[in-house]
């Protein structure tokens, strides 16, 4: 297994990290996205272990805890193996504390997090939101308490725009307070916005990437083709429109290329997506989900080995999607490399 450094920090997290979204099957304000229970779970984390894969990425509102439950009893008695990443900020309920950023719903959902996982500490804790109802001040004051208190080591954000992330870090900056190192986004292949804002963000300013649905929301596992339906009891029936949309055309010009690099390789459509993302400027650790034992090897063999320059450009060239506004003149000129250094 690969390590690199979270953003400006001094925390190594794995190339790939385990996304326990479907650890528990239960709830039904985010949904229940597996039924994993804690056997079934040491399972998979006995397995990610051997391979090297220390991070698990789990949130308040996945299974209404149960995932957090399912993931601290499959770690137990191996605390000191692992990073523990979680989240919180989204609604776990109607009340008007159970839902934002505000210190006390911060600290509360803190102490949960840690009775549910069975730790007196998370290694990453991320707000899953923006709270434009919560001064930027607030929210940074708490989560540096928190850090302060021992009880989290390093802070991250999810799904900010560019500028609630600016925005919080400068707050951080000015008062003194513990600064975001890392920030969880969507970024694949068929999803390339991150690219246009949030990577030259992160990489100025020292935040790592952490790539949730690296496989574009499960269309490029390798089931979708040009020509073909969807298989039946495909997940993607009852999802496609809860996750980001995708172009139909696009979708197959990138798979038609997966497919043809797949024959080159041997390797599988989902394991050239997952590198390809590996190699992108600014991603710390993309994270992966399984259902079960097989689907967790199939991901672990994305690492080990790498595409070539000739095959990377052509990822690119299928994926490649015009930018917008303020960014698309420079794209347009072919300036935008000389006003923008290429990311490294």
């Amino acid at each position: 297994m690969e390590y690199r450094r979270l953003g400006a920090s001094g925390l190594h997290v794995p190339a790939l990290s385990f996304g326990a979204g479907t650890f528990g099957g239960r709830g039904e304000l985010f949904g229940a996205w597996g039924d994993t229970d804690a056997a079934a779970a040491r399972r998979m984390v006995d397995i990610s272990l051997e391979a090297g894969l220390t991070m698990f990425d789990t949130a308040d509102v996945y299974s209404d805890g149960a995932s957090e439950e399912v993931l601290g009893a499959a770690i137990k008695g191996r605390r000191d193996q692992v990073l523990i990443s979680t989240k919180a900020s989204l609604p776990t309920g109607p009340g008007p504390g159970q839902a934002g950023s505000g210190r006390a719903r911060l600290i509360g959902a803190v102490e949960a997090a840690l009775r549910r996982l069975g730790t007196d500490y998370l290694d990453l804790f991320q707000l899953h939101a923006f709270d434009a109802g919560t001064p930027v001040e607030e929210v940074v004051a708490t989560l540096d308490d928190l850090v302060r208190a021992g009880k989290i080591r390093y802070v991250g954000a999810s799904n900010f725009a560019g500028w609630q992330l600016m925005k919080s870090l400068a707050a951080a900056d000015e008062h003194g307070r513990t600064r975001y190192v890392a920030h969880q986004v969507y970024y694949s292949l068929i999803g390339r916005d991150y690219e246009w804002e949030l990577m030259p963000l992160g990489q100025d300013q020292g935040v790592g990437a952490v790539v949730w649905s690296p496989l574009g929301w499960g269309r490029l596992t390798g089931k979708i083709r040009r020509g073909r339906p969807l298989p039946d009891g495909s997940r993607l029936h009852q999802t496609a429109a809860a996750g980001p949309h995708v172009d139909d055309e696009k979708l197959y010009d990138v798979v038609d290329v997966l497919d043809d690099l797949a024959a080159e390789t041997g390797k599988t459509v989902p394991q050239i997506a997952l590198n390809w993302l590996l190699r992108r400027p600014t991603v710390a650790t993309v994270i992966v989900g399984a259902r079960n034992e097989e689907q967790l090897r199939q991901n672990l063999g994305a690492i080990g080995w790498e595409l070539d320059a000739e095959q990377v450009a052509r990822l690119d060239k299928a994926g490649a999607t015009t930018p917008p506004y303020p960014y698309y003149p420079y794209h347009r000129l072919g300036d935008f490399t000389r006003l923008n250094p290429p990311l490294v």
